[in-house]
């Protein structure tokens, strides 16, 4: 899958603008959070404002950079892409790239280089999406069993991946699962490795 076609999976999660007190991530807007824009906008000369006022423009260009391209999903096989993709957006490209090594059967480190490129270019594709998605789910669980009050997120997380399985075609699962949660928002995001140790279960 290009990253045009991927986008749409992942903006079909993120919603609009919100402040959730128990999102990490703190205020949000189609999935960007307020850190990931201010970074943007000093890298593109831009005055910072409130990631509220985020663009169409601004969001495509700030997915395809911060996650596709760093990610490298554009080199990993057709639907694996869109797993890693989506999954850099809601835990970060350090934490999916650590999913995609352990799936594949290489060193974890978080680090996208030679050695997880060549496992990835080898790897049974079917395989290793079945055990990526494996890997999420078990993360999302084991971080509501030491962050219980994660748990009001966790209905939303788990319909966000069983969507993403069905849309990649796992059988038992449905790609038209809806958003979830008490309250139907959007789908929160968590710290990529290493930005809060508290998260790394």
């Amino acid at each position: 899958m290009s990253f045009a076609n991927s986008l749409p999976f992942v903006l079909r999660w993120e919603g609009g603008f919100v402040d959730h007190p128990a999102d990490p991530g703190g205020a949000t807007n189609r999935g960007v959070t307020q850190k990931v824009y201010d970074t943007w906008c000093a890298k593109n000369g831009r005055p910072q404002h409130s990631v509220r006022e985020l663009t169409e423009a601004e969001m495509s260009s700030i997915y395809e950079h911060n996650y596709w391209h760093a990610a490298r999903c554009s080199e990993v096989q057709d639907k694996l892409d869109l797993a890693l993709f989506d999954t850099a957006v809601n835990m970060g490209v350090g934490r999916a790239v650590g999913f995609l090594q352990e799936s594949v059967g290489c060193q974890v480190d978080g680090g996208f280089g030679g050695a997880t490129l060549a496992a990835v270019q080898c790897c049974d594709p079917a395989q290793a999406l079945q055990k990526f998605c494996t890997v999420r789910e078990s993360y999302y669980r084991r971080l509501v069993e030491v962050k219980p009050d994660m748990n009001v997120f966790l209905r939303g997380w788990l319909n966000r991946l069983n969507a993403l399985r069905g849309t990649v075609g796992l059988a038992g699962y449905s790609s038209s699962v809806t958003r979830g949660g008490p309250s139907g928002e959007i789908i929160q995001r968590l710290p990529d490795l290493g930005e809060d140790p508290a998260f790394d279960v």
